[in-house]
C-alpha cells in the first residue's frame, strides 16, 4: 500500500485503498496490448477510420445522489467537473465525467493519477457515496475519422446520426454481440468503454467493420488534414 495514502481518510471512512500501479518493475499490460503489438503499422493513404486503444487510463465509478448538494459539490471540487445531466458528459484537458445511470457516473483520466484522484474525492465527499476503481476490468477504445460513424451505424442499433447523437452525449448500447458505453468526443471521434473480457472481440469486430473505409490502427496526428467543418478529411471510398 502506497505511503501517499492519507491515514486520516482511511480511519474516517473505514475502507481499504490500495495503489493499483505496480512498483516491482513489471510493466502493466492493457487488455488490447497483444493487438497493438501485432497490428500492422502500415497506414493506408487517406484513412477513413482510425482505431486505437487509449490504454491504462484511470477508471473511477462514482455512485451518489445527484440531487444531494454535498455530493454534487464534492465531485466538482475534486475533479473540476460538474455532474453531467442524463446521457451527457463533461470534460476538461485531462478528465472526462460521463453519466452512466441515474446514480452512477464514470470518471476517466490519466492512469498515473488514479490514487490521487480517489483520495481527493474521498476527502471532498461525505454521506452516502461510493468511489470504486474499476480500471482493471475495462479499457477505452477510440474510433475516429470521416467514416467512423459509418462503422458505428453497422455495429450498433442506436441512432448515431448528428441530430440524435451530438458531441458530448453518452449511451450504453449493444455493439456487435457485446455491449459498450459510447461517448461522442468530437465531430468525427468516438470513445468506447468496453469490458476487459470482451475487449478483444470488440476490437476484432471494429477492425473487420472498418476495412472497407481504409483503416489505420494508429491515432491520427495533429497535422491530419481537415475540411472546412473541422472534420478529418479523407478521399471518397471506392466501391
Amino acid at each position: 500500500m502506497s505511503e501517499a495514502i492519507n491515514k486520516a481518510v482511511l480511519e474516517s471512512t473505514q475502507i481499504a485503498i490500495m495503489e493499483q500501479l505496480p512498483e516491482t518493475g513489471v510493466p502493466a499490460r492493457s487488455p488490447l496490448a497483444h493487438q497493438q503489438q501485432t497490428a500492422s503499422r502500415t497506414a493506408p493513404e487517406n484513412p477513413g477510420v482510425y482505431l486505437w486503444e487509449s490504454a491504462l487510463k484511470t477508471h473511477l465509478a462514482l455512485r451518489g445522489d445527484a440531487n444531494n448538494a454535498d455530493f454534487a459539490n464534492g465531485v466538482e471540487a475534486a475533479t473540476g467537473l460538474a455532474l453531467p445531466e442524463v446521457l451527457q458528459s463533461n470534460h476538461n484537458n485531462e478528465w472526462a465525467l460521463s453519466w452512466i445511470a441515474p446514480d452512477e457516473w464514470l470518471l476517466t483520466g490519466p492512469g498515473d493519477q488514479a490514487l490521487a484522484m480517489e483520495m481527493s474525492l474521498r476527502e471532498q465527499l461525505g454521506g452516502h457515496y461510493a468511489v470504486i476503481n474499476v480500471g482493471g476490468g475495462q479499457t477505452l477504445v477510440r474510433l475516429a475519422g470521416p467514416r467512423a460513424r459509418s462503422v458505428l451505424m453497422k455495429s450498433c442499433p442506436y441512432d448515431v446520426h448528428d441530430r440524435n447523437f451530438p458531441v458530448g452525449k453518452v449511451v450504453n448500447t449493444v455493439l456487435g454481440k457485446s455491449q459498450a458505453t459510447l461517448r461522442r468526443v468530437g465531430d468525427d471521434e468516438w470513445e468506447l468503454v468496453v469490458r476487459r473480457s470482451f475487449a478483444d472481440y470488440i476490437w476484432r469486430w471494429l477492425v473487420d467493420a472498418s476495412q472497407e473505409y481504409r483503416l489505420s490502427l494508429e491515432q491520427p496526428t495533429q497535422g491530419a488534414s481537415k475540411n472546412r467543418a473541422g472534420r478529418l478529411q479523407a478521399s471518397p471510398v471506392e466501391n
